[in-house]
């Protein structure tokens, strides 16, 4: 009788253990072009390359990808609560500010969207991962910094990972790049995926 308890007690731990390990923790990934496939198919942005290879590796997440093409924190703010609404997120990873940015929204306005984007998953539970942005330096020193300066502040404030810009590496060479010298070409996603896994491995525990 009691090897018989004691045989089933370990199966149950085991079991356990493999459910355990078998979980996947899930990525929402609330973005803009960067991260929709502008100018691709969806399949062979980095969003899609990177899932494909954690279903390989059998890694512990995987993404789910809300970005949309134009999308700015305000469209990303009014989206958040029915896409939380609907499915089960353990992180949200923000990339989002490009096109405030480009469009000169106030920075001040900028910050107060993250802000509020952060506190929406916070009160979820969901760990929060910032991405840093960038714009083109035509926009003027003043207003560039200001810009940079709101993504720091708000990693800060609310006391989340700040992941540096995602595209940076590829964005100083003119082949990987579209040709309005915002958005990386097919030929870049695989790169942008590889550095992208080598980050959130390190932060998703």
């Amino acid at each position: 009788m009691i090897k018989r308890f004691l045989l089933c007690l370990i199966l149950i731990v085991t079991n356990t253990l493999v459910n355990q390990s078998l979980a996947q923790n899930s990525i929402l990934l609330l973005g803009d072009s960067l991260s929709a496939s502008y100018g691709m198919q969806e399949k062979d942005g980095w969003v899609m390359l990177l899932n494909n290879q954690l279903k390989q590796d059998k890694s512990g997440y995987h993404i789910i990808n809300a970005s949309i093409s134009g999308e700015t924190t305000g469209g990303g703010l009014a989206r958040l609560p029915g896409i939380l609404d609907k499915n089960k997120i353990d992180y949200l990873l923000i990339e989002l500010g490009g096109n405030d940015g480009l469009r000169g929204f106030s920075p001040k306005l900028i910050k107060n969207n993250l802000l509020q984007i952060i506190d929406l998953a916070q009160t979820k539970n969901i760990q929060v991962l910032l991405a840093e942005i960038q714009i083109p330096p035509n926009y003027g020193p003043r207003y560039n910094k200001m810009f940079s300066d709101v993504f720091s502040s708000v990693a800060k404030e609310k006391n989340v990972a700040l992941l540096p810009f995602f595209i940076a590496s590829v964005a100083i060479n003119p082949d990987l790049m579209q040709g309005d010298g915002i958005h990386p070409t097919k030929d870049a996603q695989p790169i942008i995926a590889s550095e992208m896994k080598s980050t959130l491995d390190v932060l998703i525990k």
